[in-house]
């Protein structure tokens, strides 16, 4: 690719990690060129901060009684206008069809709040608190059919102290997030990770379940 990579980035809420992977981009970390930015929230304050930035915003809301796959299928004519390289999922609390993922497979990737496969969906502070887990951390995985069991990229850990709460921990795990979201961000745009085979590659080499390890 003899341009930076258009990414475009899905969010629902505050668009922290959006910021810190503009901010990478604006230091030069990384060279990307930012398509779009697409909530689902009109009120996502994260358009703010695209819109702050020059960036294209758009608020795309479900309608009442919407079904899912109507609803990606506009998701989908939406990014088609911005040709996107790579889509990241930066808080987008929705569930996508299987459809609207294997369109993108291998260009998609998402960030989770937990050292996946543990804890998948919601509520993944709680549960690392509540089962008295030593460590907790966040996950960067390709988006898959199955809900946040895509093979994973890069992972970062926190330590969970005896007197976390959620917020606590939460705000943990997001320093740790802003870290290593822009780190994958710049590795998909360098075409130096991908998925084969079900796998994640980095460097023509396939990395383990937990994603890469630095030695």
């Amino acid at each position: 690719m003899n341009r930076p990579a258009r990414v475009a980035v899905l969010i629902s809420g505050q668009g922290t990690n959006l910021q810190a992977i503009m901010d990478a981009n604006t230091i030069g970390d990384i060279d990307v060129e930012f398509a779009v930015v697409i909530s689902n929230k009109e009120d996502a304050y994260g358009l703010i901060r695209a819109e702050q930035q020059g960036i294209p915003a758009l608020a795309l809301t479900a309608e009442a009684g919407e079904s899912r796959a109507s609803y990606d299928q506009r998701l989908h004519q939406a990014l088609s206008e911005y040709q996107p390289d790579i889509i990241v999922l930066a808080g987008f609390m929705r569930i996508l069809s299987d459809e609207f993922v294997e369109r993108y497979l291998g260009r998609m990737v998402n960030i989770h709040p937990s050292l996946l496969p543990k804890y998948p969906g919601l509520n993944t502070h709680q549960k690392a608190i509540d089962n008295g887990d030593e460590e907790h951390g966040a996950s960067v995985h390709f988006v898959t059919p199955q809900l946040d069991s895509g093979p994973v990229i890069l992972q970062a850990k926190v330590p969970v102290f005896a007197d976390d709460d959620v917020t606590s921990l939460s705000e943990r795990v997001h320093v740790q997030e802003h870290s290593i979201y822009p780190l994958v961000v710049k590795w998909l745009s360098q075409q130096r990770v991908q998925l084969k085979d079900g796998q994640a590659w980095l460097d023509d080499q396939p990395l383990p379940p937990s994603g890469y390890a630095a030695d």
